[in-house]
């Protein structure tokens, strides 16, 4: 499989769950503070929105690849 191949698959995945799921969250820990024994922290919860364009972008060019890919051929 090319490498070509490879990064369209990789690109239309990407841009499906991007569809799929719409944004993502993680958990950043911020704020430590010690103070003898006890020790205190901040978990702040983020969340990133994927923007539609973004998804559809990511699937046409990965489909464009695969066409590239296959006159190549």
């Amino acid at each position: 499989m090319s490498t070509m191949k490879i990064a369209a698959i990789v690109l239309i995945a990407a841009g499906v769950l991007g569809l799929v799921y719409g944004s993502f969250s993680y958990t950043r820990e911020t704020h430590e503070l010690k103070v003898g024994p006890v020790d205190v922290s901040v978990k702040d919860k983020q969340t990133v929105a994927i923007p539609i364009g973004a998804g559809v972008g990511a699937i046409a060019v990965g489909a464009i690849l695969l066409m590239l890919e296959r006159k190549k051929s």
